[in-house]
Parts: structure tokens; C-alpha cells; sequence
């Protein structure tokens, strides 16, 4: 009889129950729900925002949330707890992907010794290959590449107001929502450069890229190669 592969829900929860790293985010995660819970005026009550970006950010541009009151007050909440469940199994696939990635091969094959000439150039050769087997994730499927592209539209409109408005920081919350959690990174710049945070966001996109990627690549597989 031909198999028919899982569908999507089906791998996403695969990936992101059946090892110990996305098992662990999932727990790190229900342990900042519960202390946003019993502390919800601390600090740690950002805890499952935090954890759960970029998707669980993108919540805050909703009319309705945990703090709306009134009739809609259960059904914001109860909407608002959905979103951050599903923000983190996308993350917790995530992981999963990182550590079901298939080891590579090395060649058994003898190899005469380099010559001191060409040492250099083959040592850039193999570091040029390496970072363009990197960061081949973020570009060879549609998921990352529309992530990136997002994520090159705040720029482009942060730099943009960082020319025309005098207080620019609210245009900065957009490529920090797009490339949290790594974007946050950018508190601990020692220079207030509009550039350099730029320049960081940028370079936390692309790593939010590349793992967006290996989880494409992942289901992919998985859609290709059902379990028997």
C-alpha cells in the first residue's frame, strides 16, 4: 500500500517532542508560564514573550490581548494563549530540526599533504564553502526567504525614519520584534549607532533565517521519507 506522509501539525509536533533539546525549550517555557502566573508584576512575567519570539511578538500589534477587559476579556485571553502555544511549538520544532540534522560523511580517501603555497588558498577555499553550506538555509526555500524579506522591510523603514523623524526608537521596535529573541542582543551595544543596530538586527536575522530554514528542510524531508 503507497504511504502518505503526515501533514504539517503532525511533523511540527513530531519535531518538537521526540528529543531533549525541544523537549527542554517546551519545559523552559511552561515554567515561564506558571511564574507569569504567580508574578504577573515582575519582570519574569516577559518571560513566555520573550522565550516564544519572534512569532509570540507579533501579538502586540492585535486590538485584543491578555489585558483587555470586559466581555471580550476570555475570549482575548483564551486567543492570545493559543498564539503563544503554537509560537512555541514552531520554536520547539526548531530545535528539533537543529538536532535531528543528519551528520556529514568525511572521505576515508588518502590526501597527499598540502604544499606550504597553497595551504592559504585551500584553507580559504574550505572557509568559503563552509559559510556558503551555512547560510545556504536561508535562501534556498520560501519560508526563510520571505522571513528575511520582512526583516529587510524594518530596516529599510527604521533607516528611513532614523533620516526623517527626530525620535526614531519606535520605528527601531520593528526590526527588534522581527528578529527577537537574538535582537535583543543589541541592548549590550556600547554604542547607540543607528547603523550598528542595523547592522546587528541584520546579522540576527539572518541566524533566525538559518534555522528558519533547517526546519523547512526538516519537514520536507519528513514529507518525502514518511515514517513506516
Amino acid at each position: 500500500m503507497p504511504q502518505t506522509s503526515p501533514s504539517l501539525p503532525r511533523r511540527l509536533l513530531a519535531l518538537a517532542t521526540d528529543n531533549w533539546p525541544a523537549r527542554t525549550y517546551l519545559t523552559a517555557v511552561g515554567v515561564s508560564v506558571a511564574a507569569m502566573f504567580v508574578a504577573p508584576e515582575s519582570p519574569v512575567a516577559a518571560g513566555p514573550l520573550i522565550l516564544t519570539a519572534p512569532l509570540s511578538l507579533l501579538s502586540v500589534i492585535l486590538p485584543f490581548g491578555p489585558g483587555t477587559e470586559g466581555s471580550l476579556q476570555a475570549l482575548a485571553f483564551g486567543s492570545w494563549t493559543v498564539w503563544l502555544l503554537l509560537c512555541a511549538l514552531v520554536n520547539a520544532a526548531v530545535l528539533g530540526a537543529l538536532a535531528k540534522r543528519s551528520p556529514t560523511t568525511t572521505s576515508t580517501t588518502p590526501t597527499a599533504p598540502p604544499t606550504p603555497t597553497r595551504t592559504g588558498a585551500r584553507a580559504y577555499t574550505r572557509t568559503r564553502i563552509r559559510l556558503r553550506t551555512l547560510l545556504a538555509p536561508a535562501v534556498d526555500n520560501w519560508p526563510a526567504r520571505a522571513y528575511l524579506a520582512m526583516v529587510a522591510a524594518s530596516l529599510v523603514f527604521f533607516l528611513c525614519a532614523d533620516h526623517i523623524l527626530a525620535d526614531p526608537t519606535f520605528a527601531g521596535l520593528w526590526p527588534l520584534m522581527a528578529t527577537a529573541p537574538t535582537s535583543f542582543l543589541a541592548f549590550l551595544l556600547p554604542t547607540s549607532s543607528p547603523l550598528a543596530f542595523a547592522a546587528t538586527a541584520a546579522l540576527c536575522g539572518l541566524a533566525n533565517a538559518v534555522l528558519l530554514g533547517h526546519l523547512a528542510h526538516r519537514l520536507r524531508a519528513q514529507e518525502a521519507h514518511p515514517a513506516t
